[in-house]
């Protein structure tokens, strides 16, 4: 089920354009299918069988009808091709794939919920939660390999397989080799591959340049780096900016070389690559014809550039952003892009820590917008305490390099940035790192699709499981859901911050979020927990814990102790919160509607990490502590609701 669920995060937003920006749209789906898969557990029919047939209508139905989801504005700025749009319109295929993934999950889900009840409570979430850590585990070592979506369907098609009974294995086979042949088409492209965050095209233009697509939207394109300084002085007007050539160089965003090739003819000696793709920089190893990786002269790092920044004991006379815009998300559960926090005023004041004495900094891209130009510029006065030199060509999306230096004497700027009239937006924190989001606010468009989402999952329940009477009795496990999803956000955010937005160290927080979860059943299923106030009262001290103990403290720690730490503070609440949450669910009537209202409250959780986008990561704490508070409040007032009612029994 958590496989099927990641694939389809994963595999949906390569080919529904702009849903890498909105994966949380798909993990929503699958908690509102999953939930309705467990209400569902006491049907008459049992619907698990028809799994085959709805995942492989999904699979047809996104294979078919690919599309652009255009979003312009100024409330948020998504990078991707511009003015164009193919496929559907939106308002048809968002819908049509949400119902699609929730119906998918119920039917899985309710195969889950059905086995669930012929264990007692926590035995069946022991099991649920190792066939989850074997989900995560199968996922990533596919991610690992570069794995393309036959090969995910195929591990699919195979449980789906094994879990079929004998009469409806004869039918269920055939729509199985549907699925594996679908995907097996989109495999087999010769000019597309998969990295674990993109499926990437590579497209050979007539002038023999390479274009390279993800996700469907034209990313980086290589050609030799004496043509891109004739057709783009942009590339190359760092160096002519900085008084003195630099010798020591590092580049993040290096991609497939571009740009390390034209730091190369500049005449520079030494050049750190960093890039974070690892498939877009073998291609740029294999292909690219200036062959940049290849010179002696260069140092190529796969990894997240703040982590980079972290990390690296070098100085360099230049460090240059270049080009780094993500198209996806970090996570099926967070706001965060792959770059989010490259560009927070604390990731500006760790590039500042890597200059040497007289060394400068740069960046650029396409911006879109005068005020994203406005904020870093910003960023970048109050880091070095000057204006920034600025050079843009202000007409095709706001193409523009920002240069600062903490010497005086190190620049030679025609152009010095000025605000003019216009306000300042605020710089990116790493609290708050949301670059692209021009107000503290939820943009219009994110509240639209939220409550329309609330909306379809309330009908849906209500059709499910009737008046909902039956999860009455679970309001406090409901409460637990959506607090430990914001807890499962807040942690992965963290993490990212601390050690890299890189799809191993997200894939390495879930697997440990799901290691102490099953720590905390097996604590559970052995020791007698005492009264649940203890454990409440704990698990609010831990969260208290992890508000004092913020981020920037742990950076100031070397990679060992902090990683230490971080976990201690990240999972001490996750493991008390399951001891919270085991200790209710060993005894529940029904497990599987008990855990299905679980799972609707995990959904709700997802909806209110939204409201980090005003708030900021942090205050999500304070929000996971009154969810549990409310938890504990309606865990106590059910038991003396329903102590006569078991009396009499």
């Amino acid at each position: 089920m958590l496989f099927v669920e990641l694939a389809l995060i994963r595999w949906t937003g390569s080919n529904i354009l702009y849903l890498s920006y909105f994966s949380n749209f798909i993990l929503l789906a699958s908690f509102l299918g999953i939930g309705l898969g467990f209400l569902r557990a006491d049907a008459r029919r049992d619907l698990f069988p028809l799994a085959p047939i709805g995942l492989a209508a999904l699979i047809a139905f996104v294979r078919l009808f690919p599309v652009e989801i255009d979003r312009s504005g100024t409330e948020l700025i998504f990078f991707g091709a511009l003015g164009t749009r193919s496929g559907l319109p939106p308002w048809l295929t968002l819908p049509v794939l949400f119902l699609g993934v929730a119906g998918v999950m119920t039917l899985i889900g309710e195969g889950v919920a059905r086995t669930f009840r012929r264990f007692p409570p926590l035995d069946a979430y022991r099991l649920d939660i190792l066939g989850s850590i074997a989900g995560i585990i199968a996922f990533s070592v596919l991610s690992f390999t570069g794995a393309p979506p036959v090969a995910w369907g195929l591990l699919a098609a195979l449980a789906l397989a094994l879990l079929a009974s004998r009469r409806s294995r004869i039918w269920q086979l055939p729509v199985l080799a549907v699925i594996v042949v679908l995907l097996g088409l989109e495999s087999i492209v010769p000019t597309d591959s998969w990295s674990p965050y993109y499926k990437i095209r590579l497209i050979t233009q007539p002038s023999g340049a390479v274009s390279l697509l993800v996700n469907g939207i034209p990313h980086q394109t290589m050609e030799p780096a004496a043509r891109r300084l004739e057709t783009l002085t942009l590339y190359g007007l760092a160096y002519q900016r900085t008084r003195s050539l630099p010798k020591n160089v590092l580049i993040v965003g290096a991609g497939t070389g571009v740009d390390v090739a034209v730091a190369l003819q500049k005449g520079v000696q030494h050049v750190d690559a960093v890039e974070i793709d690892p498939r877009i920089h073998t291609i740029g190893v294999q292909q690219n014809p200036d062959r940049p990786f290849q010179d002696p002269r260069v140092t190529s790092y796969v990894n997240d550039g703040r982590a980079f920044l972290e990390q690296a004991t070098s100085h360099y006379d230049l460090i240059l952003f270049a080009l780094p815009d993500s198209l996806t998300l970090v996570a099926g559960q967070s706001s965060l892009r792959l770059e989010s926090y490259l560009f927070t005023a604390e990731a500006m004041q760790a590039a500042k820590a890597h200059l040497t004495a007289g060394g400068a900094f740069g960046e650029y891209n396409y911006y879109r917008e005068d005020w994203l130009v406005d904020r870093l510029a910003g960023t970048l006065r109050e880091v070095y305490a000057s204006a920034p030199c600025l050079d843009s060509t202000g007409h095709f999306a706001r193409l523009a390099l920002l240069m600062a230096s903490a010497s005086p004497d190190a620049l030679q700027c025609p152009a010095v940035w000025q605000p003019g009239s216009r306000t300042v937006s605020p710089a990116a924190t790493d609290d708050y790192p949301f670059l692209y989001l021009r107000d503290r606010t939820i943009p219009g468009f994110y509240l639209l699709t939220l409550a329309l989402i609330l909306l379809a999952a309330l009908l849906l329940v209500r059709v499910t499981a009737g008046r909902l009477q039956s999860m009455g009795r679970y309001l406090d496990l409901f409460f637990m859901g959506a607090a430990f999803l914001l807890l499962e956000t807040k942690n992965v955010v963290q993490f990212a911050l601390l050690f890299g937005t890189t799809w191993f160290v997200n894939s390495l927080v879930f697997l440990g979020i799901l290691l102490a979860v099953y720590l905390a059943i097996e604590v559970a299923r052995r020791v007698e927990l005492g009264p649940s106030w203890r454990l409440y009262a704990g698990l609010l001290v831990a969260l208290g814990i992890a508000w004092f103990v913020q981020p920037d403290l742990l950076l100031r720690l070397s990679v060992v102790p902090r990683f230490l730490v971080a976990v201690a503070v990240a999972f001490g609440p996750v493991f008390l919160a399951n001891l919270v949450f085991a200790q209710r669910f060993r005894d529940v009537a029904a497990s599987n509607v008990a855990f299905g209202a679980n799972l609707l409250g995990a959904m709700v959780g997802g909806v209110l990490e939204y409201v980090s986008l005003i708030t900021g990561y942090r205050v999500l704490l304070i929000l996971v502590g009154a969810l549990y508070a409310a938890a504990f409040g309606l865990q106590r007032l059910m038991t003396v609701t329903f102590a006569p009612w078991r009396a009499l029994r």
